[in-house]
């Protein structure tokens, strides 16, 4: 059930020699799998100990690549597989938070006293939340202003203007989803340190500092994220309903294909032609996946020229990450479909690593972004 993405995870413990102490791990529960990265800190340097994921959807009786909603046991059984197959064994970790199952929204507010400010942010947070805010874990924190970054058309007009107050990034999670990620851990015997929304960890682990707005563009299997960050701050986030395995039900229905060939063939040679189909099948396989991320594209573009629109920035790059960054030629496509510069995640380039392994690392890295953000984190904080 597990894919060998961690299968070659025995030369870099033997590599590395490494063991439990020190060691951290980063976990992220998609819809289709789950993902686990462990590192641990050596004179400044996040060293990969162990890497690995497995599938969900025959834990609920779907194939390989499927979205599925499992139990936490279930979750947990799939987790505490990964980690045998892995060889992990570290047992502190940090655990992202789906996106969907989250609400993050900048909040304007006028400029007033921190007493005052913490009174008002509940009560505005209510216009956003569908549910009682009792019934969540709010976060919250005001977005500093650098007047430096003020542009000459904002001195200008500023008079204009009416007065400015202050922004605030609101984050909201349901405590039913922080219950049953606590169910999981605690049934594969792990202890968590800390809960993050997948956005934050994926973030940490794929942008260089900087201070023009970048997008985020991170392809999962049912659900594609969307986040602008500007200085280091979400400004915009953007949540799509398609993903990898559209792109696998579309090339299985165009070929006449079963669910588990389309997702192999996807996997394996993606938008790039491949000498075991004719002409006509590679045209075929090309043409289905494109529709899908043809659509893809088309969001991302608009959600660029609404944020250049809105602000009157453009937004510098695009960075691509999550598991459908992965295929093969997308990144090719993707330059001559969006309206930016383009580059593929690369969240192992902050860590040292086996010399062997950096083609492997370079290529599944997408996928793994959000837990080696997560594991960013806590090396950060030693």
């Amino acid at each position: 059930m597990a894919f060998s993405l961690g299968s070659i995870t025995e030369k870099i413990s033997s590599a590395f020699g490494g063991g439990a102490e020190g060691s951290f791990l980063g976990i992220d529960i998609g819809t289709s799998s789950v993902k686990v990265v462990q590192m641990r800190a050596s004179h400044g340097a996040a060293i990969l100990e162990t890497y690995g994921e497995i599938a969900l959807g025959p834990y609920g009786g779907q194939p390989v690549g499927k979205a599925v909603k499992l139990t936490p046991e279930k979750t947990a059984e799939a987790l505490m597989d990964l980690m045998k197959e892995a060889n992990v064994t570290a047992r502190s970790a940090g655990l992202s938070i789906p996106f969907s199952s989250s609400l993050i929204s900048v909040l304007e507010f006028p400029k007033v006293d921190e007493g005052t400010l913490k009174r008002m942010v509940p009560i505005e947070a209510r216009k956003y939340i569908p549910v009682p805010v009792s019934e969540v874990t709010l976060d919250w924190f005001v977005i500093p202003e650098d007047e430096e970054e003020k542009s000459a058309f904002d001195r200008v007009q500023a008079p204009a203007q009416k007065p400015r107050g202050v922004e605030v990034l609101l984050v909201a999670i349901h405590n039913d989803v922080v219950n049953s990620f606590q169910t999981v851990a605690s049934t594969a015997g792990i202890h968590v340190e800390f809960y993050e929304i997948e956005i934050f960890g994926a973030i940490r682990s794929s942008l260089s500092r900087g201070i023009a707005p970048v997008l985020v563009v991170d392809i999962g299997a049912s659900t594609t994220k969307m986040y602008i960050v500007e200085r280091g701050i979400v400004r915009l986030t953007h949540l799509v309903s398609m993903g990898g395995q559209q792109m696998s039900e579309t090339l299985a229905r165009s070929l006449n294909w079963d669910f588990e060939k389309a997702e192999r063939v996807k996997r394996e040679r993606g938008l790039e032609d491949s000498p075991a189909y004719s002409a006509d099948e590679n045209d075929r396989i090309k043409s289905a996946l494109l529709s899908t991320l043809s659509r893809l594209f088309s969001e991302v573009n608009r959600v660029l020229l609404s944020y250049g629109q809105r602000y009157n920035k453009n937004v510098s790059r695009v960075v691509l990450t999550g598991g459908g960054a992965s295929l093969p030629g997308l990144s090719g496509e993707a330059k001559s479909s969006l309206s930016a510069d383009v580059v593929i995640a690369d969240p192992f380039a902050r860590t040292e690593a086996p010399a062997f392994l950096a083609d492997v690392l370079r290529e599944i890295g997408p996928g793994f972004s959000v837990s080696a953000g997560l594991i960013l984190r806590k090396l950060k904080s030693t």
